[in-house]
């Protein structure tokens, strides 16, 4: 056997399969942002009404779900950090609507945002995780190559210098 022979090829290493979605539906990052809070804001303005608070909750969780889904992987990012903000938003511009005066309008607040607290984090949650499958990666440097850019960029010197010549060095 010659050693060409001898070698098996190598398995082709694919990048893990994303979830994507099969529809042609694809959100840009702010039309996602744009959707849930409409969503929200919609859901929230429902619930004032009829007083279903779980329906808002519910909507939201959802939302977040199926607009982390829909949206495409560049604009990922932002769809991950927005629904905790945009409920809040929401909720601020329902209250504004809806309450009479200024300590009725913080009180609506801080009550819906009391008891929507479990929806939110769920919601927040399923977002991270249906990103993560579709395969958006935070930005999570190792402690290792921050703190080897750090030092590259100070040394003692350098500040010890400064001290003592105020007027020296840029």
């Amino acid at each position: 056997m010659t050693q060409t022979e001898a070698r098996a090829p190598a398995p082709d290493r694919q990048p893990a399969p994303r979830l994507e979605p099969k529809a042609s539906i694809r959100l840009t990052g702010r039309g996602a942002i744009t959707a849930l809070f409409a969503l929200c804001f919609l859901s929230l303005l429902l619930a004032a009404w009829t007083g279903w608070n779980t329906l808002a909750g519910a909507m939201f969780v959802c939302g977040c779900g199926s607009v982390t889904y829909y949206t495409r992987t560049s604009g990922l990012r932002g769809v991950v950090v927005a629904p905790p903000l945009l409920f809040f938003a929401g909720c601020v511009c329902v209250e504004l609507i809806r309450a009479s005066g200024s300590f009725m309008i913080a009180e609506g607040i801080l009550v819906t945002l009391g008891i929507s607290a479990p929806w939110l984090f769920t919601g927040t949650a399923l977002a991270i995780v249906v990103a993560i499958g579709r395969g958006y990666r935070p930005l999570n440097p190792s402690p290792s190559r921050l703190l080897g850019r750090l030092a590259g960029r100070w040394r003692p010197s350098d500040s010890a210098d400064r001290r003592r010549n105020p007027g020296a060095g840029g």
